[in-house]
């Protein structure tokens, strides 16, 4: 089985506004270059950010497009068209599905503390939806569903046919992974396929098993 490894930290460290952050997946449907990679199904976009004290990404829109943000460490407050006001706390995650109708957010750090998330887009397979919004809380120890699968029988998520998963795991669990997936570690080390992963890998690989080695590791999976 095929495994492929690209490490955050021998890409550049860019930034926009009030964030720092590091480009992992841009798709060539985006624009992407040779340094980063290609996503997975509808997955198209992939940034390790950190948000300055007190920064924000300044208010903007979107159309077309689903805007997921994984957060990691610190507190997010959310402004814009959909839950305006909701505060974003580590170990949560917001989907915000754009469609036709489009949205506007500006997302703030209230503090000095340089809060970390995961920037996540994949593009909707039906143009011209109405905007919505879910949000999820991750428990330790477990591995949620936050994207895709088909809205005629699953309702807690947004339907596409690309999945993406977000799990906070502990030593010695294990996963068996898809066949065709994409994965990215924060904050802890697993073997994968005897391949050593940790925080700022991303992965990209044909099925195979996950062990967790360190106390916690947070993932996020994409299968397509």
């Amino acid at each position: 089985m095929s495994v492929k490894i690209l490490e955050r930290d021998s890409l550049p460290r860019g930034g926009f506004a009030g964030i720092e952050e590091t480009r992992l997946v841009v798709d060539k449907k985006l624009g992407g270059k040779d340094n980063t990679w290609d996503g997975l199904g509808q997955f198209v976009y992939l940034a390790d950010a950190r948000y300055l004290p007190f920064g924000e990404s300044k208010m903007h829109s979107h159309r077309e497009v689903d805007v997921i943000t994984v957060m990691l460490e610190g507190d997010l407050q959310h402004e814009g068209s959909m839950k305006h006001g909701r505060s974003l706390k580590a170990n949560e995650v917001q989907v915000q599905r754009a469609g036709g109708e489009g949205f506007s957010h500006n997302e703030i750090n209230p503090a000095e503390f340089r809060c970390r998330l995961l920037q996540v887009w994949a593009l909707p397979e039906t143009e011209g939806e109405r905007a919505d919004y879910k949000s999820y809380e991750i428990g330790l120890g477990e591995l949620t569903q936050i994207y895709g699968d088909d809205h005629e029988w699953k309702t807690d998520t947004f339907s596409s046919s690309t999945r993406i998963y977000v799990g906070r795991l502990t030593k010695g669990q294990s996963l068996s992974l898809p066949e065709n997936y994409m994965l990215y570690a924060v904050n802890g080390r697993a073997l994968v396929d005897d391949h050593l992963v940790k925080d700022g890998s991303l992965v990209q690989g044909n099925g195979g098993f996950l062990v967790v080695e360190s106390d916690e590791i947070h993932l996020t999976i994409i299968e397509a």
